[in-house]
């Protein structure tokens, strides 16, 4: 069969993916799990919840033989084991924006670390919510029902029942959702793949050590050294911008008594005079 890719425009051959139903299957023994209980929470809001909870009690009794899994397209079989079982195709909207999808789940690195390790995120439809598609269908334009029963109205008991061990086939293997909206796993890990990962800042360039030159103060330093400084300050300039502390040596203000040792000093060179 040829199915349409509608992220690139072109056609190519899908090999269906089968999930085995009928009395028994292995499906139904386990309660509805996270990601069936989310598919048909989104069915709920659009669809009969009457004709839709007939159709369970259908798919509980193994009436649901067998789901042919493709691209936009599942092809259910249903009925009786022993007569003509009813066709039922359950169709969805093609995705065009995959090629943005896969780079978002490439961007975030849980997400492309834990879908590698062969893992699907519970909030996986957030990323798909942020590229501006929806991961189940959220509207009765977006879900196409087609069966070959008398029952004119949507969902016919053969259509609600695949539905339900679709979800139950969505809890055994969460990379379904993905192939039923255009993404087989084989598809979406080889293109996580070969995605670049995205780096980091462009590290600083180091520039070598020089062993030998290591202690050598810098050339521009030792020109420093060699220049003239501005002229010396005159002696006790730091009294005189100070203001004089309320001291008072024989009725002299403190600076005044300082000024003289100051000039002093100054004649020695910053000495200090010996006792």
């Amino acid at each position: 069969m040829t199915s349409h890719d509608g992220s690139d425009g072109y056609f190519q051959t899908v090999k269906p993916i089968r999930v085995r139903g009928g009395p028994g299957s292995a499906l139904l023994r386990e309660p509805p799990g996270w990601w069936s209980r989310r598919f048909l929470g989104s069915l709920e809001s659009f669809l009969d919840a009457e004709r839709l909870r007939r159709g369970r009690a259908y798919a509980e009794r193994g009436r649901v033989l067998r789901l042919d899994v493709r691209p936009y397209e599942v092809t259910a079989f249903v009925g009786e084991a022993a007569d003509e079982p009813h066709e039922v195709t359950l169709g969805l909207t093609a995705i065009e924006g995959w090629d943005e999808i896969e780079g978002e789940l490439a961007r975030r690195a849980v997400f492309r670390a834990r879908m590698l390790a062969g893992e699907i995120p519970h909030d996986l439809e957030g990323v798909f919510g942020d590229c501006g598609v929806g991961l189940f269908p959220e509207a009765a334009e977006e879900l196409h029902l087609m069966c070959g029963c008398a029952d004119w109205i949507d969902p016919c008991v053969h259509a609600a029942a695949a539905l339900h061990f679709l979800a139950r086939a969505f809890d055994d293997d969460p990379f379904l959702v993905l192939a039923w909206n255009g993404r087989t796993r084989e598809q979406l890990l080889t293109a996580l793949r070969r995605r670049p990962v995205e780096s980091g800042p462009p590290p600083v360039a180091e520039t070598p050590l020089d062993a030998e030159g290591f202690w050598t103060p810098p050339a521009g330093l030792a020109a420093l050294k060699d220049r003239s400084g501005h002229p010396p300050a005159p002696p006790g300039l730091l009294l005189r911008l100070l203001d004089p502390p309320a001291v008072k040596i024989r009725r002299r203000a403190l600076t005044d008594v300082l000024e003289p040792a100051y000039e002093a000093l100054a004649e020695r060179g910053g000495a200090v005079p010996p006792e």
